[in-house]
């Protein structure tokens, strides 16, 4: 019997905090080649959505994560990212469980964006996630466990709000004094430019979490080369990321970007002065997809969980 994991038994798995020491010890495993990944592969159904299919080796186990991306769901009651974590035994190829993808997603999703935040900005006053939909719920949740104060910000006020008071948030005033403090996580569609020429001020750190695929954008090219330049994966960034752009227009080049792994693992430098502006490039990576599960399966023998008899 195969356990499956529902949405609701990976929240109760993995809290937020374990959430950001796995997705961390795994970009560590990452960089250095302990763990492998192959690129991920898309499927377009534009202009509806698309679906990506992400494979990992690592750690003993093979995973593979069929997902989709529909930003237009929720006007239709259905959710944006829907789809399953497939994972087995990597000695014998034996499935050993199943995971619901869309929960995987957000989970590791905030827990990328804040772990780039805290590693590359740390001791500053209260982040601010602009987005309040699942992925930007799940950063700001992760920052509240982390301790740091969090304001939110959405086109939805209402959403905002509503998320703001379940997870014991603040809500901004304004768009613009989101976009003004010290630390600011972006989860938007990724449709529109959310930092123009010019807009970031010394000192910022921003994690750039909504340019997760072809043609999206949260911040313009000019903008993004005067920063100091961090991402997920090189590959995966400069090919279907927000760093894609701007490698490109010819503007931005693999020695000008540093893989956050890599700071992790000690083997790169971070921040260099407080008055640096750093930028963070999430695609989304099947190695945090991986880190997310194997927690999970941690407490399996805890929670009553539903079983796939193939």
């Amino acid at each position: 019997m195969i356990p499956v994991f529902s949405a609701q038994a990976v929240v109760a798995a993995v809290p937020p905090e374990r959430a950001v020491e796995a997705v961390r010890e795994a970009f560590v495993a990452y960089a250095r080649g302990e763990w492998t990944m192959p690129p991920k592969v898309y499927v377009p159904a534009y202009p509806a959505g698309d679906f990506r299919a992400m494979p990992v080796l690592g750690a003993g186990h093979a995973a593979l994560k069929w997902v989709t991306s529909f930003p237009g769901n929720p006007e239709r009651g259905l959710q944006t990212v829907t789809g399953l974590v497939l994972l087995s035994d990597a000695a014998d190829g034996s499935l050993v469980a199943v995971f619901d993808a869309g929960a995987v997603t957000a989970l590791r999703t905030g827990a990328a964006a804040v772990l780039a935040a805290e590693t590359l900005r740390t001791g500053l006053g209260p982040a601010a996630v602009v987005g309040a939909g699942v992925n930007g719920r799940a950063a700001a949740q992760t920052f509240v466990a982390l301790g740091r104060e969090v304001v939110l910000w959405d086109v939805d006020a209402a959403r905002a709000q509503a998320a703001a008071d379940e997870l014991g948030a603040g809500v901004a005033g304004s768009r613009e004094a989101a976009l003004a403090a010290d630390v600011v996580v972006t989860v938007t569609p990724g449709h529109e430019v959310v930092f123009g020429p010019g807009s970031l001020r010394p000192g910022q750190h921003v994690s750039l979490m909504g340019a997760d695929g072809p043609g999206k954008a949260e911040i313009a090219v000019e903008e993004l080369v005067r920063t100091h330049v961090f991402c997920d994966d090189w590959e995966q960034a400069s090919h279907n990321g927000e760093l894609a752009h701007a490698v490109r227009a010819g503007a931005l080049e693999q020695g000008r970007v540093t893989e956050l792994g890599h700071v992790l693992a000690g083997d790169a430098e971070g921040r260099r002065s407080d008055a640096e502006i750093t930028t963070f490039d999430s695609t989304g990576l099947a190695i945090q997809d991986l880190a997310i599960a194997l927690a999970a399966l941690e407490r399996r023998d805890s929670l009553d969980l539903q079983q796939l008899e193939l």
